[in-house]
């Protein structure tokens, strides 16, 4: 009865939170109904740029500031984690009012730091991020007859030997009316339209209205000096603007002020609120993502198959001989052995350096249980970009949780290693805590070091370090002491046969062993190269990447490839002879790890050709090979899980002597 009074206690709970929330809508935020004449605050963000992949802030070129102070919004720890650094802005506009010659502020006279700085910015290609209402300002430009979509805006740009600053921004803002069925539709519940009232702040019936999406076509207009000087902030421009893209005026010189300006143009659209974020997620190159599934589907069905002749007819076919057979015969048939029975009393054997395949296999399952429940939550719609950070925090939070599970591992595998010995349980525990973590900080915190010394806003701030930190030791590491406790608790897994005390002599092989691994890799690469491009293109192209359910379905496919390339192999070393099959079968999957890294040195080669800088390659580069390191250990673990599998299935099925 207890406890179906806690159970009723937490149904309660729950309910009482989503009545609070008043329901959810997977995508990210609630529709904010704005009513004529309401403020819409424009926000923004971390200057970007695909040429140098340092972040730097906003203001950290001349530009207007607005009149109540420069302001930090709430960012969440994955926002921080990744660079984003959302400030407040000047711009500033009424729901439904549209406004022309806008007057912003005109600089003081640019110093020379000041002109070479903006000259730089230029020069790297940086791009400016403006947000409203959670939408970044989108910007479409035609080429070869086709629209092109670009979040943001360049800073300028350089004609021949001139810099010309884009000074004039003209925003459109597509609106949609908030109806009360829209509202019911939006928020998943009939109830919809009690929630959120239709009705005017003064009573009238006169609905309100949604932001469904934020363009911006940026200028470069050459203002006269003196016509500024008496004006202020968000005073109407005393001469008519032509905001004319194609053309560009306002070149930058030391020592002369700058003034900018902008207009705004609001239009109502059939675009619902759901599907606002369409722009921006259109999808592109969907046949591309089929194709490499369906490469992927190949890649299988050929392992596939040799791994049911090795089931069907190899080991079946030994182990049914083998029962046919009367005593006499058995006897006589195991002098005559060959393969893999010979190494039936050193299969089992314990592998070197135990303690760290323990712990690497630990973390293996902590990434890879991280992986899959972040990119399934992702694909549902909880992770999606209109929700900033929200990526990052999720994998930090379910990495975390599954420290449990890490230690449970690897400490239930150091007992299967020693026949059930508890000894030395904690230590274990204690590197598959620090193992993947300590290695990643360590990565992390020389990148940091740069971002420092660039002054980019990309670098973690101290106290976020101090944040970080205290995750890991006071949450991370006491859950993987727990899984190790309960590891330490459950039952080792018996070995099927014994092990001799003086360990066989492997004969001398044709080709060296380690040759078979390092090779195995192409397979698992071989089903992820194509997706790797689009995430290589998100990460480092300023792209948004959002076909999760790709990619759910790719990492599915990896995961058998790897458990079916490391099984094969590890059944190619049994059979001559090879009884060390421990690491190998970790490799053996695990080496896909390299052909990520040579990929990731190709694509910065042939596709970041515009990166810039040592700086710049050297966090790329790390980067990448903090990435290929947790790869290494979710495969690697996936091919070791499987290999051990498929060996204590072998040896149990057949009895020798």
């Amino acid at each position: 009865m207890r406890s179906f009074e806690k159970f009723k206690i937490w149904v309660l709970l729950i309910c009482l939170v989503f009545e609070l929330g008043y329901g959810f809508y997977l995508p990210g935020s609630y529709p904010h109904k704005y009513e004529v004449g309401d403020l819409l605050n424009v926000k923004v963000n971390s200057l970007t740029s695909i040429d140098t992949e340092l972040p730097y802030s906003y203001y950290s070129l001349p530009f207007c500031q607005p009149q109540e102070g420069v302001k930090d919004s709430a960012e969440n720890l994955g926002e921080l984690l990744m660079g984003d650094r959302i400030e407040n802005s000047p711009y500033r506009f009424k729901m439904h009012s549209n406004e022309t010659e806008i007057f912003m502020c005109q600089t003081k006279p640019l110093s020379g730091e000041e002109f070479k700085l903006l000259k730089k910015r230029i020069d790297e290609m940086y791009q400016v991020n403006l947000i409203l209402d959670n939408l970044p300002a989108i910007r479409y430009t035609r080429k070869a007859g086709y629209f092109l979509r670009w979040t943001g805006y360049p800073v300028g740009i350089k004609v021949q030997d001139a810099y010309y600053v884009f000074n004039h921004l003209k925003f459109t803002v597509l609106v949609h009316k908030y109806e009360e069925t829209n509202v019911a539709r939006v928020m998943g519940t009939g109830d919809g339209a009690e929630v959120i009232s239709t009705v005017g702040k003064d009573g009238s019936e006169e609905p309100g209205y949604m932001v469904v999406g934020f363009e911006v076509v940026p200028c470069s207009v050459q203002h006269a000096p003196d016509s500024a000087k008496n004006l202020k902030m968000y005073n109407k421009y005393p001469t008519p603007i032509k905001c004319d893209p194609t053309t560009v005026a306002m070149a930058i010189k030391e020592n002369e002020p700058v003034s900018f300006t902008y207009e705004v143009n609001f239009v109502e659209s059939d675009i619902k609120w759901p599907s606002r974020w369409d722009a921006y997620l259109k999808m592109e190159g969907a046949k591309v993502h089929w194709f490499s599934i369906l490469n992927s589907l190949m890649v299988i069905t050929f392992l596939a198959g040799i791994v049911l002749v090795i089931f069907l007819r190899t080991v079946r076919r030994d182990l049914t001989r083998y029962e046919e057979l009367d005593k006499e015969a058995q006897a006589q048939m195991n002098e005559e052995l060959s393969g893999w029975k010979l190494v039936v009393s050193d299969v089992f054997r314990a592998p070197s350096n135990p303690g760290l395949l323990c712990a690497m296999v630990g973390d293996g399952v902590q990434i890879l249980g991280m992986g899959v429940v972040t990119i399934m939550f992702a694909a549902l719609g909880f992770m999606s970009p209109a929700s900033r950070g929200t990526l990052i925090t999720g994998m930090l939070f379910f990495y975390m949780i599954l420290g449990v599970a890490a230690g449970y591992v690897a400490v239930r595998l150091w007992r299967t290693i020693f026949c059930g010995d508890h000894k030395g349980w904690i230590s274990v525990s204690w590197k598959a805590a620090c193992f993947f973590p300590g290695i990643a900080f360590l990565i992390l915190t020389t990148l940091n070091f740069l971002l420092w010394g660039s002054h980019s806003t990309g670098a973690i701030p101290f106290s976020l370090f101090v944040v970080l930190i205290l995750l890991w030791f006071c949450i991370s590491v006491p859950l993987t002491l727990v899984g190790g406790y309960l590891g330490a608790k459950a039952p080792h897994i018996e070995y099927p046969v014994r092990t001799n005390q003086i360990p066989r002599e492997i004969p001398p092989q044709k080709y060296p062993s380690w040759l078979l691994v390092l090779g195995a890799g192409t397979l698992p690469f071989g089903t992820l190269f194509i997706e790797l491009f689009f995430i290589m293109s998100s990460l480092w192209m300023g792209r948004v990447y959002y076909v999760f359910g790709f990619l759910l379905i790719v990492m599915i496919l990896l995961v058998i490839v790897c458990a079916e390339v490391s099984l094969v192999l590890t059944y190619m070393h049994l059979c001559v002879e090879d009884w060390k099959w421990w690491w190998k079968s970790f490799f053996a999957s695990g080496s896909v790890a390299i052909y990520i890294f040579l990929y990731s040195v190709n694509y910065l080669i042939f596709d970041l050709k515009s990166l810039s800088g040592p700086v710049s390659a050297t966090l790329y580069l790390g980067y990448s090979l903090f990435m290929v390191l947790a790869i290494m250990l979710a495969t690697g673990t996936v091919g070791f899980l499987s290999s051990f599998w498929f060996v204590h299935f072998l040896f149990s099925s057949v009895k020798l002597d």
